[in-house]
């Protein structure tokens, strides 16, 4: 009984982070584009890497697809901090 409940844990937990890690990227054609990349990634990369965004608010992004919207927030310097859907 207990290494099903611990399969059933790891299931879960795996399942979890598969869905936050999704909640934090932006897929431009082969370019996965991820908040909190180690050097950070900056308005230019995005730029090259995805084309122009559908609309700019300051610091916030907006790229769209046929799935769903995406939001990127850069901070004063340039730098991505978090992408999240709208």
């Amino acid at each position: 009984m207990s290494a099903r409940l611990l399969t059933c844990c790891l299931i879960t937990l795996f399942c979890g982070l598969a869905q936050t890690a999704s909640a934090a990227s932006l897929r431009c054609g082969n370019y996965l584009i991820q908040d909190g990349a180690r050097n950070g990634t900056t308005k230019y990369e995005v730029l090259k890497k995805c084309g122009e965004p559908v609309s700019r608010m300051g610091n916030t992004w907006v790229y769209k697809s046929a799935a769903r919207t995406k939001l990127l927030q850069f901070n004063n310097s340039g730098t991505l901090v978090t992408i999240r859907d709208e």
